[in-house]
Order: C-alpha cells, then sequence, then structure tokens
C-alpha cells in the first residue's frame, strides 16, 4: 500500500492510499469513497480484497476532516467534497467509483456532474423525498454544549441507527457503554469524527431531491444495500433504482451496514464482476 498527500484547488490536502499499485498497468482504478466517523484504514481489508480480485488498484481517499488530510470546514457542503473527489479521479486516472454509506452519498450526488463510467454504492445514505430525517441532532447538540460526551455519542449512535442490536439499547445503556469504552481506539474515533459526521448527516438532509435528478447517473450504476441495514437506506435506494433504467440492485444477503468493512467473499465477487464488465 502506499500513500499520497494530495493538494486541491483552494491547497488543502487529501490523503489518499492506493492499495495493488503493482496493478496500474492493468489500467485506472476504482476510487473508494469512505463513510462517516470512520478513515480509510476501516477499508483496509476491503480494498485489499477488491484489488486482488480486479487485479486494479484501489485508491481509498480520506475526506477532509479524515485521517491526515485537512480539516472539514465548518460551513461544510456536498460540493467541496465533489470538487475533492474531482481532484482525485483527475490525479489517478480513474473513472470507477465505489461509495459506502455517507460516501455513497456523495458518490450518488458526484456521479451526475462528474465523468464517471462504473458507479457502485452500498447503503448510500442519500436522501430522497425525504427518505432521511435527524430529529436526534438538537438533543445530540445540547448534550455537546453541556459537554456530555457520552451522551452524544449515544444519542448519534441511536439516532443513525446503523451499529445493529447495539444502536437499539435504551439511550442510558448506550451512555454508559460509550463512558465505559471512552478510552477504546474505536470510541476515540468516534467521538474525534463525530463533529464532522454531524455537519456530513446536515449536508445531505439539505441535499434531498426527488429521484429524477438521478436519471443523470452512469448507465453503469450498481446500487447494493445489506438485507440486515436500516429500511432507509433501501427506501432511498430503491427510488433511485425505479427510474434509472439501467442500474442493477443487489441486497447482501445475511449482512448489515458494516458489510463492506467485513468485506465477505460474496461482495467482493460481485463488485468485481461489475468494475471488469
Amino acid at each position: 500500500m502506499t500513500r499520497e498527500m494530495i493538494t486541491t484547488t483552494d491547497s488543502a490536502a487529501l490523503e489518499l492510499f492506493t492499495t495493488g499499485a503493482e496493478f496500474r498497468s492493468n489500467g485506472p482504478g476504482v476510487v473508494v469513497v469512505i463513510g462517516s466517523m470512520v478513515t480509510a484504514a476501516d477499508y483496509s481489508k476491503f480494498s485489499h480484497k477488491l484489488s486482488a480480485a480486479l487485479e486494479r488498484p484501489i485508491h481509498t481517499l480520506n475526506r477532509r476532516g479524515h485521517g491526515a488530510s485537512s480539516a472539514q470546514a465548518a460551513d461544510y457542503t456536498l460540493e467541496r467534497d465533489i470538487q475533492d473527489l474531482q481532484v482525485i479521479l483527475d490525479h489517478t486516472g480513474a473513472t470507477d467509483i465505489f461509495g459506502h454509506s455517507f460516501g455513497g452519498g456523495l458518490a450518488l450526488h458526484a456521479a451526475r456532474t462528474v465523468p464517471v463510467d462504473r458507479l457502485a454504492v452500498y447503503d448510500p445514505a442519500v436522501s430522497v423525498n425525504h427518505s432521511v430525517v435527524a430529529p436526534w441532532i438538537p438533543e445530540y447538540e445540547k448534550a455537546t454544549a453541556t459537554g456530555d460526551l457520552d451522551k452524544a455519542a449515544a444519542i448519534a449512535v441511536k439516532g443513525l441507527d446503523a451499529g445493529g442490536a447495539v444502536s437499539r439499547m435504551p439511550l442510558y445503556m448506550l451512555s454508559l457503554a460509550s463512558k465505559i469504552t471512552a478510552n477504546t481506539p474505536l470510541a476515540k474515533q468516534i467521538r474525534e469524527q463525530l463533529p464532522n459526521g454531524v455537519r456530513e448527516i446536515k449536508a445531505l438532509i439539505a441535499a434531498d431531491m426527488p429521484a429524477e435528478p438521478f436519471l443523470e447517473l452512469p448507465l453503469e450504476t450498481l446500487i447494493m444495500v445489506g438485507e440486515k441495514s436500516p429500511a432507509y437506506f433501501g427506501v432511498a435506494c430503491g427510488q433511485i433504482h425505479d427510474v434509472l433504467s439501467g442500474s442493477s440492485y443487489s441486497v447482501l444477503d445475511g449482512y448489515g451496514h458494516d458489510g463492506v468493512n467485513r468485506a465477505p467473499d460474496k461482495l467482493i465477487t460481485e463488485l468485481a464482476e461489475f468494475f471488469a464488465s
């Protein structure tokens, strides 16, 4: 794996990891757009397996506010990340994108204007006809303002409902669990990323639109959801698939929102076949 720092049009720095650099002679790779409250490191298993199966480089981007990339602006909008994605596509020569969670929603919006040949998304966080709502944000902001980071983290985990059974625990139990695990690497990462994550949720809700504008997506679009993922992912994806006649729709049986990070063989095989077509 190689690491680069890429300079953006506004002189910010983006951290980019490339797996499978030895496959560069096989053609451009695939750019992976990561989700919220994670870093490129959380996609290492996925990137290695997909690169080996596809025999092409996989470029995993730490968006602003993630990893060693420049900080995310307080007035964050999707457009900033879309511009950054264009910089990465230009740098790598890639025209294929894979996006997961918020990264999947970002990729769907980006591919309406950015030149993309093949687009695959898994559980994309995209709001179509108000399919995504976040009534928990005011409570989260109140807890943050009072310095109760344990409660704030618990509110976010429960509100996002992407943690499986953990997300369905009572709030007081989640707050206690947050306090107990506060010094673990995962808990520290979540706390560090929470402000970015909430800004991203607000931005995707602000970008809500009907399904019809997604007709501008490439004909080669694969939309995937986890069988055990929160229902709101499927609601938006179903609406986009309905209007995008050339798209493919797939359910990853037995897996939830973390299916990408767990990188089961059946997911890797389906993606490798799609990007090789």
